[in-house]
């Protein structure tokens, strides 16, 4: 494929709603398996709560994710792949705070990256995370591309990016020991 989407519903409003991510990213978040539980997703679940599935099927590996992730940056550097992270979640602020990212902004982000358009638009990194972030998207405004800019205290946003990075480093050192170098090289900076 031309174009692959990893899908994440980020109830803390940090990830931005479509990145582009480089190899070691992709590797990185394809083991992370990151998403958040919100209320009605599962029984017993009332307010968000992050979770990681490695390779987003751990129940289901019988190998370890870096296996599977080091075959996919294979594939993915062979056949110039593209590979996006999609956030259906929150923006302008953490649940409860935020609101859902709007369907007709997923659809015209997913539709831009399948048609090329995001090919000839500028990128700039996530200060956090650093995958690439389109500044601009037909059919979605700007701002919502950037989640600093949605929310109403960008100091605020920096302390629940770093939290969540923070997550992600922890999460991770159960498979540093097994994990190349181009794979940690996708975690965020903290």
């Amino acid at each position: 494929p031309k174009n692959i989407f990893f899908l994440t519903a980020d109830a803390f409003g940090v990830i931005p709603p479509i990145s582009k991510l480089n190899k070691s990213q992709a590797m990185y978040h394809f083991i992370s398996g990151y998403t958040a539980k919100v209320a009605g997703t599962e029984m017993g679940v009332t307010e968000p709560k992050l979770t990681f599935s490695a390779c987003f099927g751990a129940a289901f590996l019988p190998l370890h994710p870096t296996a599977y992730a080091s075959l996919f940056g294979e594939k993915m550097e062979k056949y110039e792949t593209n590979v996006w992270l999609i956030n259906t979640g929150w923006t302008g602020g953490p649940y409860g705070v935020g609101s859902r990212m709007k369907l007709a902004y997923t659809r015209a982000m997913i539709t831009a990256a399948l048609e090329g358009s995001l090919e000839s638009v500028d990128f700039k990194p996530h200060a956090v995370f650093g995958f690439e972030v389109p500044q601009s998207c037909p059919n979605v405004p700007s701002e919502v591309l950037n989640p600093r800019s949605t929310w109403n205290n960008p100091a605020d946003y920096d302390k629940q990016a770093s939290d969540l990075a923070k997550s992600f480093v922890q999460n991770f050192k159960q498979f540093e020991s097994y994990a190349s170098e181009d794979i940690l090289a996708g975690a965020p900076k903290i």
